[in-house]
């Protein structure tokens, strides 16, 4: 069962600043005759709400509009992220969005080819996945061998100088970025085809080609259920191991 804080900090957020402001503008007699006035009860209500909401609205207002911390759950976007990467999204870079709704009230931007994002899943919008905007509103990609065509140019695909057999990493080209990605077969992948990207929605796919469940599946993303862009890497901590210092504060590329 998926828990939705963005819910759960809306409604706290709510009664907190609704006690606060009965306090302040209905209960003002209260501190006239003394706390001891106050039954007990409501008087430690009130106690909290007051040390709490400031906090609370804070804190959702910076992660509805501005940062949102994310842990990466799996492999599928290596080497790029890794499991177990904590990362920052970038919650205003494609539209400032009311929380719980996800109404977008303010368009500050579109998704570019490259981006690395963060977005619901249109089966189950209670769960979020992140991968990499290859195909925009209205291109064609056609995937073959792992090799990438959009609107009928062949994207750039060249060895990493690192690879090895156990690390078969390759460098992308998508415009003028440039990323890696993980093949572990050059000659053979799964459910290639060509894809027309509706209008409003965006082709996505992870990093570690052979493995990840993106729009080859689960089709493309429209932009309602865009959350932000993954900006940069803040903490690794896989399991009971030491953290991974050299990867905080990497950006993402």
């Amino acid at each position: 069962m998926s828990i939705n804080l963005a819910l759960i900090l809306t409604l706290l957020t709510a009664v907190s600043g609704v006690v606060y402001a009965l306090d302040r503008f209905v209960w003002k007699e209260w501190r006239k005759t003394g706390d001891e006035a106050v039954p007990g009860l409501r008087r430690s209500v009130v106690e909290y709400s007051r040390s709490f909401f400031p906090v609370l609205l804070f804190v959702l207002v910076i992660r509805s509009f501005v940062f949102e911390p994310f842990r990466i759950p799996s492999g599928s976007m290596m080497p790029t992220l890794l499991q177990g990467d904590f990362i920052f999204v970038k919650k205003y870079a494609y539209g400032l969005r009311l929380p719980v709704t996800e109404t977008k009230v303010v368009e500050t931007g579109e998704p570019d080819r490259g981006d690395v994002i963060v977005f619901r899943l249109p089966q189950d919008p209670n769960v979020n996945y992140i991968k990499r905007v290859i195909g925009l509103p209205g291109d064609t990609i056609s995937y073959q061998r792992h090799r990438l065509v959009i609107n009928g140019e062949l994207v750039a695909l060249e060895r990493h100088p690192e690879a090895t057999v156990l690390n078969p990493r390759f460098v992308e080209q998508l415009g003028d970025r440039y990323h890696d990605i993980l093949i572990n077969n050059p000659q053979y992948s799964i459910n290639d085809g060509t894809y027309v990207v509706p209008e409003g929605t965006y082709f996505v796919m992870g990093d570690n080609r052979d493995n990840s469940k993106d729009s080859r599946w689960i089709g493309s993303i429209p932009d309602s259920h865009l959350v932000g862009e993954a900006v940069r890497i803040w903490m690794h901590i896989d399991g009971f191991s030491w953290p991974r210092w050299d990867r905080i504060g990497t950006k993402i590329e």
